[in-house]
């Protein structure tokens, strides 16, 4: 057992929707755990070092919640070092940038939930929840951003579980998780594939671009049981799930390879484009 390096009363940047005990979660044992990788010791994290390592660069975390989540912990995390300044966020609260003057280090979370460029589908003026996807289009939110970036941190792939449809240029070529006359159901397998392969080559050949260090966090198995998020279920686990129940479960493992696939392709450029490509399994 140890202390934990914040909490939710000494972090202020911990947004309110964020913050787990002001919503009534009672198990505190998680806030003493540490993570460790396997055949791995990892050194308690020390935001001193942190900083010193990360002085004059750039850090974006790029995707959905889990990407801002991840953004909002090593905030809280450094902020005991430096009291960081916020420069930006965007009117929904999901796109923000901080700065820690000291060290001239800049945090970023770069919303983006399909990295590729998508459009919601709507019906009679409101939103449906389904969305066009250009599979041959990265999300400018982020990419415009590249020449600035030296770290990015890649998570995605929880708003796929719905039904979308893909284009290719303007042409239509299918939909996932779908049941339309006369369209292909192209799997969502095929369409996260294109997703990450687009990004990740959108990185290779950024000309304007520093050597970026990019890490992905791969698909980590649904937390939710007796049901989604949407229809019911719930996180009522208060201990990690073991290895052997997550291996080969469902198709998690599954859309892993996947992301596994397109991270040892662009790899394989690195050596002459000076680019980093690593991989992150987390629970």
């Amino acid at each position: 057992m140890r202390d934990t390096l914040y909490t939710n009363f000494s972090c202020t940047t911990i947004p309110y929707r964020r913050n787990c005990f002001f919503h009534g979660r009672e198990d505190k044992d998680f806030l003493h755990w540490r993570w460790k990788p396997e055949q791995c010791e990892l050194p308690r994290f020390s935001s001193k070092t942190f900083l010193s390592i990360v002085q004059g660069k750039t850090m974006a975390f790029v995707g959905d919640s889990l990407a801002r989540n991840q953004m909002d912990s090593l905030l809280c995390l450094l902020s005991t070092e430096e009291t960081p300044k916020e420069v930006y966020k965007d009117a929904e609260d999901r796109s923000m940038t901080w700065e820690f003057p000291k060290h001239n280090f800049t945090l970023m979370a770069l919303w983006s939930q399909f990295l590729v460029s998508a459009t919601e589908t709507m019906f009679n003026g409101s939103a449906t929840g389904s969305f066009d996807l250009h599979l041959d289009k990265v999300d400018q939110n982020w990419s415009e951003k590249l020449p600035f970036i030296d770290y990015a941190i890649f998570s995605d792939v929880q708003w796929f579980f719905r039904q979308h449809y893909l284009y290719e240029g303007s042409n239509l070529i299918g939909c996932i998780l779908c049941q339309v006359p006369n369209m292909t159901d192209l799997g969502l397998n095929f369409a996260i594939k294109r997703s990450f392969q687009a990004a990740f080559k959108r990185i290779n050949e950024c000309k304007n671009c520093k050597n970026i260090f990019t890490v992905l966090r791969t698909f980590s198995p649904s937390h939710f049981e007796n049901g989604t998020w949407n229809t019911g279920g719930g996180c009522n686990r208060t201990r990690p799930v073991k290895i052997e129940n997550v291996i080969g479960r469902d198709s998690n493992w599954e859309l892993r390879k996947i992301q596994v696939e397109e991270i040892e392709t662009a790899r394989g450029k690195r050596e002459y484009l000076g680019n980093r490509f690593e991989i992150l399994d987390i629970t």
